[in-house]
């Protein structure tokens, strides 16, 4: 079998059971089986989409969310790798800052909703801090456990070269962790877009996606709700393969 032949095959096979749920749903709604108050016809949700977009500016409210996923996720990589290597080089900063990191890391993300509203209020800035937040943990925790694997044989080499401390860092710790350092930011980028819906959906409605969802369930308007489960539910998959692949090509030299 081909490479374009089994790529097919997957893509047919990942096709099928949303397909199937599409015909289930489509089926319930037109034959009477469920309450098309709570499960729409897929015609009434496509319209609505329609009308989201041409009048109330549906665009502008992904973008808008978009752009606050980006921006808190910048912030929490920045943060994240710099934090990680820090905490991995240093055996003071190890020993003080990393049991309380692993304990902070077990509390639920969304617990900490109520500690950024009194912090940072109920705005952009806020949402955004959330978004930073969902982005460092896995991107620090990636970092740490990547340097900390570095070779050991490199380092000697480091040693016996006199690599000053940012020199070992750049040129050995950091190239020798890129892989896990990669997928720390493939799991931040995901968690950041999951951060995103929760910070508009528990924080002060504003524009965004997450709003569009609260405004249909306030509505009981289930049609639009509907339409922005789709929007996150694609744009999540968007990024996710995004991510996947720019990983893939960047480490594509070990190979």
């Amino acid at each position: 079998m081909t490479e374009q032949s089994s790529r097919f095959v997957r893509i047919r096979r990942g096709l099928t059971l949303p397909l199937l749920l599409l015909v289930a749903w489509e089926g319930s709604s037109r034959f009477g089986l469920v309450d098309v108050r709570f499960l729409p016809p897929i015609e009434e949700v496509v319209l609505t989409a329609k009308r989201e977009i041409i009048d109330n500016e549906l665009i502008w409210q992904l973008v808008s969310s978009l752009l606050r996923n980006i921006a808190g996720f910048l912030i929490g990589s920045v943060f994240g790798v710099v934090a990680g290597t820090l905490l991995s080089v240093s055996r003071l900063a190890d020993r003080l800052a990393m049991p309380t990191f692993n304990g902070l890391k077990q509390i639920s993300l969304l617990a900490w909703i109520p500690l950024i509203s009194v912090w940072f209020g109920f705005g952009e800035q806020a949402k955004v801090v959330f978004v930073a937040l969902a982005a460092f943990i896995p991107i620090t925790l990636n970092t740490y456990d990547g340097i900390k694997d570095a070779p050991r044989d490199l380092l000697e080499v480091a040693r016996a070269l006199r690599f000053r401390p940012w020199q070992t860092i750049i040129r050995i710790y950091l190239p020798s962790a890129l892989p896990s350092i990669a997928t720390g930011i493939h799991l931040g980028l995901i968690y950041s877009w999951l951060a995103t819906v929760g910070a508009e959906y528990f924080l002060a409605v504003g524009p965004g996606i997450g709003g569009l969802v609260i405004a249909g369930r306030e509505r009981f308007d289930m049609a639009l709700v509907m339409v922005g489960v789709f929007i996150l539910g694609l744009i999540g998959f968007l990024l996710n393969r995004l991510a996947g692949a720019a990983e893939t090509k960047l480490l594509r030299w070990r190979a």
